[in-house]
């Protein structure tokens, strides 16, 4: 009998295509499935190479532990905290109540009033502004960024974390381990001789128990100083200028009063995962709480160790609230089919929806796949706006005026469903009236699309755009 190797190499390969046909589409989106059945049947083998690595979203064990213990921790001791301090649950709008009971049900933090909220949409005087408060740190200084890097802004920031370690202050850092590589190596041993404990999160490992998959980040920027004062939105700790060409534009918030609780909890939270260690609060990390401005807020969590994509349904949730105008700015648009039949039914409800993005990417298979979805957008009444002088970063929603949503997240699936990430809500019409000013600025600064121009790209474009999005699952 004539045996051919090439022959049972084609057989293997159909044995895989028919098996992961089976195997592939349970319990995950129909999306998903077909984005990894189109690689893997292409190139079976290194199809399932892949999704033996990435393709499930697999949170170890022990971080699941980790997590549900100490989110009950916390939880205790804010519930405790809002008995001591005499706080009251803030007056909200309906609409707002609405939405910050589903917040509440999906990250566990309930809004919470007195807070002041201040934009920093300027990239350099917000780094200032965080070194200008470490350097004022009288207890302790907590920063958590996916990227801190060992160029003049992660030195200028590590300086005064090395100053305020010098006199007494206790100094944390958590970086990810994938996007902080460079930090973690060069600058976190300047930063441990000085006192100052750096933690690398989610460190790639398959032979370590509690190592994460490599795709699974910690994608969250925040920094709390002496528990009073609060940070959160899309900026990291590198030069603007890291990703050659466009310098990154960013957007962060700095708020100050109750709310800081909850973005302390965070950062308590993800270093207890990495340090195993037992989760002491002392009051100095969460100090007596008192009304300091007139802004409701409220932070929802994300990642792949909670039940539900929180970052998506709450956006969804807010898109089904649209009455009036919403504006959504984002580096990253690749949603799936919910996220974009929301924003049509917004459109077609009658309120102004606008898309702001960055003209020019630095991914360009990821915005192929962005751009394939403009039709569908345009024929909706939706506006799209090209950012043209900065790489736009920024990562915010307004609603209605009665709401702003700022923080880590992309509108990405990868963001929603794979990476942990953080939001702050604000339920506050000055508020949203600040984020406005700045939305206002990137629409002068923009290139709105138009039905007609996006009916006229090349036949090269609309293949590469329809072709990418096929694989819109796996960027």
């Amino acid at each position: 009998m004539y045996f051919s190797w090439g022959l049972l190499y084609v057989l293997s390969e159909w044995a895989v295509r028919l098996a992961m046909l089976v195997y592939v589409p349970q319990r995950r989106s129909a999306d998903a499935a077909r984005a990894w059945l189109v690689l893997i049947f292409l190139v079976p083998w290194v199809g399932l190479l892949l999704y033996a690595l990435i393709g499930r979203i697999r949170y170890p064990r022990e971080r699941l532990q980790d997590e549900a213990q100490a989110d009950l921790r916390i939880r205790d001791v804010q519930a405790q905290m809002v008995i001591e301090s005499g706080l009251r649950p803030p007056e909200l709008a309906p609409q707002a109540l609405r939405t910050s009971a589903l917040v509440q049900r999906l990250g566990g933090f309930a809004p919470l009033g007195g807070n002041r909220v201040e934009l920093l949409p300027d990239y350099q005087p917000a780094i200032d502004r965080l070194v200008q408060d470490i350097d004022a740190a009288k207890h302790h200084a907590h920063l958590l960024f996916y990227i801190f890097a060992p160029d003049a802004t992660g030195r200028k920031v590590g300086d005064a974390l090395v100053r305020a370690a010098r006199r007494g202050v206790s100094c944390r850092v958590l970086m990810d381990a994938l996007g902080s590589s460079a930090g973690l190596r060069h600058l976190a041993p300047e930063l441990r001789k000085a006192g100052v404990e750096v933690i690398a999160l989610l460190s790639v490992n398959y032979f370590r128990r509690n190592a994460a998959r490599a795709d699974l980040r910690n994608h969250r920027k925040l920094a709390v100083i002496d528990g009073n004062i609060g940070y959160v939105g899309s900026q990291n700790v590198v030069d603007p200028g890291f990703i050659p060409a466009y310098p990154n534009e960013e957007l962060l918030a700095r708020v100050v009063g109750p709310v800081v609780v909850q973005l302390q909890s965070m950062f308590l939270a993800d270093r207890y995962q990495e340090t195993e260690k037992r989760l002491e609060i002392p009051g100095e990390f969460l100090p007596a709480r008192t009304s300091v401005g007139e802004s409701p807020a409220q932070v929802l969590p994300s990642g792949p160790a909670y039940s539900y994509e929180n970052q998506q349904t709450m956006l969804i949730d807010l898109l089904h609230e649209a009455r009036d105008r919403v504006v959504m700015t984002t580096p990253y648009f690749v949603p799936d089919e919910p996220f974009l039949e929301a924003m049509e039914t917004a459109a077609l409800r009658g309120a102004e929806v606008h898309l702001v993005v960055p003209e020019h990417s630095n991914k360009l298979v990821t915005n192929w796949a962005q751009e394939s979805h403009y039709g569908r957008l345009l024929a909706a009444g939706i506006h799209i706006h090209l950012y043209a002088p900065h790489f736009l970063h920024a990562k915010h929603v307004t609603v209605d005026r009665w709401v702003a949503v700022v923080g880590s997240v992309n509108m990405d699936i990868r963001s929603f469903a794979l990476d942990s990430e953080v939001s702050l809500l604000v339920y506050d019409a000055k508020v949203v009236a600040a984020f406005e000013a700045v939305q206002a600025r990137y629409f002068k600064s923009s290139r709105e699309v138009s039905k007609e121009e996006w009916k006229r790209r090349s036949p090269f474009r609309r293949v590469a755009q329809n072709t990418a999005r096929l694989a819109d699952s796996l960027l």
